[in-house]
């Protein structure tokens, strides 16, 4: 669950970035098809980016997962106070959200198709041509143009339009477009991309009207008169699409530089810098066994280390376990790792090595009884002692509805990469 949703923040990052770059360099280039194909492969691009993971040549310290040892006698008196659910209710929203979009596309579609199927069909220049006795915006969808009977006699241009959007395979593209806005129906700069993108198949449907000769005047007049109408279909393509401004603006403009289609390759070291600041580094694995031999504890089905103290609890029989920021131990960990510094003389001596700190979580969730288990160099381990005594409160462990000490052996390794 906790990974599915930094998926989702990770990919929505990209997603934004791109967007915003789209938005504000290529939006208002004449590359109309080449803009199609590069939003959309970018959107896809931003979906696998977060699985890609890169490795630096900089300093880095590496902490090992932790290895969780005994609990102590639980504290009488207390009361217990269970966490908000949080990850449970983002999940929630999100799968609402989801739901809402995925809802508000299937009634477009069944309206649309319910008015395809009232309209009297023809085969016509490779389409399926659904004729309306009352006067309807006009609009395309896959194979389909629905027009008015009117508009057919006395406005052909409108049918060249809509026949460019057929042509073009545009109803394509909007479905292609959504699942990226199922997945990020809370980002604002994916919806207004879904309309930039229509934006850009009017650009090239008007285009395509221009090269088959009608007189560009008198159809931006045409245009201007049809602006009234309202898009009924969020699915679909039509000639009485909102910004009109933009259109026959985009019509008098001149053909972009050819220059201009390698403004794309700017993003790539951009998307770079962000794909090293978002890939936290890998956890060592390895450090784990030393923990054990260290401690020498007896391993149980969770993956953990328990050790038996006077009064003993065994950490599997806990009812609640100690969570991190509404996470699981190893939470901790990367909280761990954002926050120690490699000391700099350190580095420069190119010392590393694995240092062993034990601390215990008290029944108020605070960090305490830090110790050294085993050290490195004095600046080594002070600054791992510094961080876990830095701990901002954990939510404790409980056992029978009362908080539970926990005790924690936490191995540091320092790696120069």
């Amino acid at each position: 669950m906790t990974a599915f949703l930094l998926y989702i923040a990770r990919a929505g990052l990209y997603l934004s970035l791109f967007y915003a770059f789209y938005l504000l360099v290529m939006r208002r280039t004449t590359f109309f098809r080449l803009n199609r194909v590069l939003l959309l492969a970018g959107s896809y691009l931003c979906l696998v980016l977060p699985f890609i993971r890169l490795r630096t040549v900089s300093t880095s310290i590496a902490v090992s997962e932790l290895s969780m040892v005994g609990v102590g006698i639980p504290s009488a008196g207390q009361t217990f106070q269970a966490g908000l659910p949080w990850k449970e209710i983002l999940l929630a929203l999100y799968a609402a959200g989801v739901l809402v979009t995925l809802v508000l596309y299937v009634v477009s579609v069944c309206k649309m198709t319910r008015l395809i199927r009232s309209g009297e069909i023809a085969e016509r220049d490779c389409c399926r041509l659904v004729i309306l006795e009352q006067d309807l915006p006009s609009f395309s969808w896959g194979r389909y143009i629905v027009i008015g009977r009117k508009d057919l006699e006395q406005n052909p241009a409108i049918f060249t339009h809509e026949l460019m959007h057929v042509q073009h395979r545009h109803s394509l593209d909007l479905i292609l477009f959504l699942p990226v806005q199922l997945l990020f129906w809370w980002d604002p700069l994916v919806w207004i991309t879904r309309e930039t993108l229509r934006l850009v198949h009017e650009y090239e449907a008007d285009e395509g009207v221009l090269q088959k000769g009608i007189d560009a005047t008198q159809y931006q007049l045409l245009l201007v008169r049809k602006a009234v109408g309202n898009q009924r279909f969020s699915l679909a393509s039509g000639f009485q699409h909102a910004n009109l401004k933009n259109r026959i603006a985009m019509m008098l403009k001149p053909t972009s530089s050819r220059w201009m289609r390698w403004s794309y390759l700017a993003l790539i070291p951009v998307l770079a810098v962000f794909m090293f600041a978002c890939n936290n580094p890998k956890k060592n694995k390895k450090a784990a066994p030393e923990a054990q031999e260290q401690e020498a504890p007896a391993a149980n089905p969770a993956g953990y280390t328990v050790t038996v103290t006077d009064e003993p609890v065994s950490f599997s029989e806990i009812e609640v376990k100690p969570t991190f920021n509404g996470e699981d131990a190893n939470a901790f960990a990367l909280w761990a790792n954002s926050q120690i510094k490699y000391p700099e003389q350190a580095k420069a001596d190119g010392v590393e090595g694995r240092v062993m700190v034990k601390f215990t979580i008290g029944t108020d969730g605070a960090v305490r009884d830090v110790q050294l288990l085993r050290g490195v160099r004095e600046d080594l381990d002070a600054e791992a002692v510094r961080v876990v005594s830095s701990s901002p409160k954990w939510e404790p462990g409980m056992q029978d509805g009362k908080p539970v000490p926990v005790s924690f052996t936490f191995p540091v390794l320092y790696k120069l990469q």
